[in-house]
């Protein structure tokens, strides 16, 4: 029996470190701050005839994020979090 006695430990260890990454990664994600995030929508969603569903998915994603796409449309591919995060049907969910 005391040979396992560090299975928890090991556990833990493993539990923190996962964390840690994942923090770590999260931060990186984008370089807005969510306070950036309205303002950067705003510009976004500015030529969209669309504008309510517009800014409520950007501020979404910006928060989830970190990151809007320059411009008004396209360039989703510089942030990769916006980019790739789907609906469940698979289509984007950022606009």
């Amino acid at each position: 029996m005391a040979r396992l006695s560090w299975v928890p430990t090991a556990l833990f260890v493993i539990l923190a470190l996962s964390f840690a990454i994942d923090v770590a990664l999260a931060e990186k994600e984008g370089s807005l701050r969510r306070e950036d995030c309205p303002s950067a929508c705003k510009y976004r969603c500015s030529e969209t005839s669309h504008k309510k569903p517009c800014m409520f998915f950007c501020k979404k994603c910006c928060d989830k994020c970190l990151c809007v796409p320059s411009g008004t449309y396209g360039h989703k591919e510089e942030c990769p979090c916006y980019n790739n995060w789907k609906t469940k049907e698979g289509g984007p969910k950022c606009p």
